[in-house]
């Protein structure tokens, strides 16, 4: 029994054995192995438009409180016009500075258009413009730097008044007839007597002091008259301050009553003197007695400067006006106070004057007085002469009548004359 019992345990478990190989329990050497996954496509890179923005320059970057003013930015996509409808945003750092509307503007042809309008701030306010746009992927920025100085006043005229006053053909004669025929044109008129420097020794020159009345006298203007002051000389270098204010009560002392304030010839225009003209400067404005009824502290007597080109910022404290520029005609259509003397736009276009010369012609002469009068100038005190250097002081300019009428047009948004 025992034996068969075992024999049918054998028999049995080969039964199991056999049926699991025919179920496949064991490997099939014979069978092809399944292929491996092909793997997926790697995504087609998503197609980027690049984009790129550029402002429309504006007329002037030199604005003035509670102005507004026409903004435009050119949008590309692929190098060609944005598509109608591409959104541009507009900001402005600080926030404060000027508002912007719209403020996301969409474009038309290829342009976005805002409207800035600057706040009320303080001179020597400057603040950024930047305009954004994207497309796809792609974002460009564009920015505009502007500067708000104070309000535009009139153009006066500044005059080297460095001719003789004898007899009736005297360029002074000319030059009050000019203020006759313009009355509402301001014009300051530089006497030199004596080279600037006037002594104990120096005698009045009576002829100077007719002409002089007679310029005062013209009724309905405001019109002055400063004496020259050399600062520097040929032979000793820099004048001090004693030799200056010398020059200064020698004026008094020939001529009272006739004088509105000075002009300081030969200024300086590094650092190192600004403490020097500082200390005349605070002399002129401190005399009470022996100038015209009209120099009265503290806004008169007038001190003008002549370093004849932008000096340090500094100087712009120690003198009412600073003559900035100095020269012929031609280098003037290429002076800038951008991007280094922008400190001009803290102060009113009156505290800049310009002496030109070798405006050959009365176009000439149009060409300089219109580009004072620009914004990014800011000048607001003129003069041009045909006559060239060597004495370019020592007559009036052939076209001075036409000058004063450009100034008065120029003032009273008119045509300018005919020259």
């Amino acid at each position: 029994m025992h034996t068969m019992n075992t024999t049918n345990r054998l028999a049995s478990l080969l039964a199991l054995t056999a049926a699991l190989a025919g179920c496949g329990g064991a490997a099939d050497k014979s069978s092809t192995p399944a292929p491996s996954p092909t793997p997926a496509p790697a995504p087609a890179p998503v197609p980027t438009a690049p984009v790129s923005v550029g402002f429309v320059q504006p007329t002037s970057n030199v604005l003035e409180p509670n102005v507004s003013e026409s903004l435009s930015i050119n949008v590309l996509v692929n190098g060609s016009q944005a598509p109608n409808g591409t959104v541009a945003t507009f900001t402005v750092n600080p926030t404060s500075a000027a508002a912007l509307a719209p403020v996301a503007p969409t474009t038309v042809g290829g342009v976005a258009n805002t409207t800035l309008t600057v706040s009320s701030l303080p001179p020597t306010a400057t603040f950024q413009v930047a305009a954004t746009a994207t497309s796809s992927a792609n974002t460009a920025t564009d920015s505009l730097t502007y500067y708000v100085r104070p309000s535009h006043k009139p153009l006066q005229v500044l005059v080297p008044a460095y001719f003789s006053a004898t007899g009736t053909t005297s360029p002074w004669v000319t030059l009050t007839s000019g203020a006759t025929s313009y009355p509402d044109v301001k014009i300051t008129a530089i006497a030199n007597p004596s080279s600037g420097v006037l002594t104990a020794d120096t005698k009045e020159d009576t002829d100077l002091t007719k002409a002089i009345k007679a310029f005062q006298a013209v009724s309905g203007t405001s019109n002055r008259v400063i004496g020259y002051v050399a600062t520097t000389s040929t032979s000793s270098g820099a004048l001090s301050v004693a030799d200056i204010k010398a020059t200064i009560t020698n004026y008094i002392r020939l001529y009272p009553g006739l004088f509105d304030g000075f002009f300081l010839d030969g200024m300086a225009t590094d650092s190192s003197r600004v403490a020097h003209f500082q200390e005349v400067y605070t002399h002129v404005k401190g005399l009470t007695t022996g100038l015209t009824t009209g120099a009265t502290p503290p806004a008169a007597p007038v001190v003008i400067g002549n370093p004849g080109t932008y000096p340090v910022a500094a100087y712009a404290g120690v003198a009412d006006t600073l003559v900035t520029y100095a020269g012929n005609a031609a280098a003037y259509a290429n002076i800038d106070p951008q991007p280094g003397n922008t400190w001009v736009y803290a102060k009113d276009n009156s505290a800049q004057a310009m002496l030109v010369h070798t405006a050959s012609t009365c176009t000439d002469m149009q060409t300089a007085v219109k580009n004072a009068n620009r914004p990014r100038m800011n000048t607001g005190v003129v003069y041009a002469t045909n006559l060239a250097i060597g004495a370019p002081w020592s007559a009036l300019p052939t076209y001075w009548q036409q000058m004063l009428g450009t100034v008065d047009a120029l003032n009273k948004q008119r045509t300018l004359p005919l020259c």
